[in-house]
């Protein structure tokens, strides 16, 4: 999500983000946890901290602090700090971030060392978020990731774990099952991150960072959503074609953490106002045939109203 930039030109809304989520807000209020991915910093001043090597992939993004009331009026409850736009004002502006989302109440994760633990409804729960970033937490390294997950698994009921990477554009849908890169930056291999943080102990793991959707499966009867695409992004971020439809996906858990049933609410953007629900379906049903085709049986039934069931697996994935 990003819901406009005043760097290093003016390019937010013209009712200042007031209505940027409105559309969604009954949906991602009405959940007992709403998760999403920050891009960019909250700040009102100061000058980039990032410098890029390749201008033709460089973007930097800051919104003011004020807008962290949009999504405390969306109903969003924890945010992730961990991707490559968290940083563009320095470490300072993602820790001014962490300091603005903390004061409107709004829990994070990202920075190294940094992980959200709250309760809600009697459960001890805890976010976890990776990114493939400097001063993140790493996803890079799969056995620190992994004792991560696992330390906190012995202290909260539920475990979610969010994780930035993957390669980026329109035609990287597929899961490679290898590890990615994007400009010779090394983006992790997704499918082996995720499953191991599963096995440690994760009961939901949530990707993005490829601004497309991907396959879902649901793996030792927990959710993995490879990559939910763009969700909320003001200019600054193309949302052409596939890359404008993003689900808003619900998951419910039992409290041991296994998947009972979930739906996926297709939006798409349409510029300049914010996501809306897509009455065509573009992200179910993309999803829907991604993780046909990259896992035959994902262990998931996608229905046509957008509901999603526990499914069989074959091939010896439980």
């Amino acid at each position: 999500m990003m819901l406009g930039t005043d760097y290093p030109e003016n390019h937010l809304p013209d009712d200042d983000g007031v209505s940027f989520l409105a559309q969604l807000t009954p949906i991602l209020a009405g959940a007992d946890i709403t998760f999403g991915n920050l891009e960019g910093v909250l700040l009102d001043d100061g000058e980039a901290g990032k410098k890029c090597s390749n201008p033709n992939a460089c973007y930097l993004f800051r919104s003011p602090s004020r807008y962290v009331q949009h999504f405390v009026n969306a109903g969003f409850d924890v945010l992730s700090l961990a991707n490559n736009h968290a940083r563009d004002f320095g470490e300072e502006g993602r820790l001014a971030s962490m300091k603005t989302l903390a004061a409107a109440g709004i829990h994070h994760s990202g920075l190294e060392g940094d992980f959200a633990s709250f309760t809600v409804n009697e459960l001890d729960i805890a976010l976890l978020a990776f990114a493939v970033t400097r001063n993140s937490n790493m996803m890079l390294d799969y056995n620190l990731a992994a004792k991560i997950v696992a330390d906190h698994a012995r202290h909260h009921d539920i475990v979610v774990v969010s994780f930035h990477g993957g390669a980026e554009g329109q035609n990287v849908t597929r899961l490679p099952f290898a590890e990615e890169e994007y400009f010779a930056e090394p983006r992790g291999d997704v499918v082996r991150f995720a499953r191991l943080m599963v096995d440690a102990g994760a009961d939901l793991v949530v990707g993005h960072g490829p601004h497309v959707v991907r396959a879902m499966e649901r793996y030792r009867n927990r959710l993995i959503a490879y990559s939910l695409g763009n969700f909320a992004t003001y200019y600054g971020i193309s949302v052409e074609g596939i890359k404008g439809i993003a689900p808003v996906l619900v998951a419910t858990l039992d409290g041991e953490g296994n998947f009972v049933e979930g739906k996926i609410y297709s939006t798409i953007q349409l510029r300049p106002d914010g996501p809306s629900i897509d009455e065509e379906n573009g992200a179910l049903n993309l999803i829907r045939s991604l993780s046909i085709r990259d896992f035959m049986t994902p262990g998931i039934v996608f229905n046509p109203d957008g509901s999603l069931l526990p499914a069989p697996r074959i091939f010896g994935l439980p």
